[in-house]
């Protein structure tokens, strides 16, 4: 495919992955609330269509990753070739990893609706429901990250898109990929772990447009 042709798939793709993400995350969080595990558990049962929803997204989502991994590597490789496929790579394990968490959800889907001679011990459903629903999120955002910053830094060094628009994506990435490990160890109050995703989500959003109606520039000379 051509250059201009791998930067509106990747246009679409990051469209395509917020429009996936938001309303399976909603659908995830609104399905597991509860006061309690056996609470949770009851409500995903309640609601066990939208648990399958929310899993499709996700598949979505997932599959978005690898797009992007594979057509932003195409964008930005003559910019830096090992740079480019250090950046896929890491898109592609966020994909990956993203796709992993999916059957345990599904599976604990299956325990939440059992019932009769079926239905599982209280103590063991909790114990694996709290082992699936407490699985951590890090190692996925991670590796998008990294990945985005080092697409992002390949953008901005090639003069591909706007300056402003690439130096938005490294700095965003860059905050997240700090905020990150910060975030795990409990070290940021809330409203900052949510406000430290928003100068990645405009870039997306924008940067995305910009593949599709007007595509990358050649990269300049490194």
């Amino acid at each position: 495919m051509t250059r201009r042709t791998n930067a509106r798939i990747a246009g679409i793709a990051y469209l395509l992955y917020i429009a996936v993400a938001y309303p399976s995350m909603v659908l995830s969080n609104r399905v597991t609330s509860g006061d309690g595990m056996a609470a949770k558990l009851a409500n995903m049962a309640l609601h066990a269509t939208d648990v399958r929803i929310s899993a499709v997204l996700s598949l979505i989502g997932c599959f978005c990753a690898l797009v992007l991994g594979v057509t932003l590597y195409a964008v930005t490789r003559e910019q830096d070739r090992e740079l480019a496929m250090l950046g896929m790579m890491c898109r592609v394990a966020e994909g990956i990893t993203g796709a992993a968490s999916i059957p345990a959800t599904l599976g604990l889907l299956s325990v939440a609706t059992a019932a009769g001679a079926s239905a599982p011990d209280p103590a063991a459903a909790g114990a694996l429901g709290a082992f699936v629903l407490n699985q951590t999120w890090f190692i996925a955002a991670t590796f998008f990250a990294v990945g985005s910053t080092l697409f992002s830094w390949l953008l901005l060094r090639g003069r591909m898109v706007p300056v402003w628009l690439a130096a938005l994506g490294v700095i965003g990435s860059v905050v997240v990929a700090i905020g990150l490990p910060l975030q795990v160890m409990e070290w940021l109050p809330g409203l900052v772990t949510r406000l430290m995703w928003m100068p990645i989500l405009v870039f997306e959003l924008v940067v995305a447009v910009w593949l599709i109606v007007k595509g990358v520039a050649t990269p300049e000379a490194r």
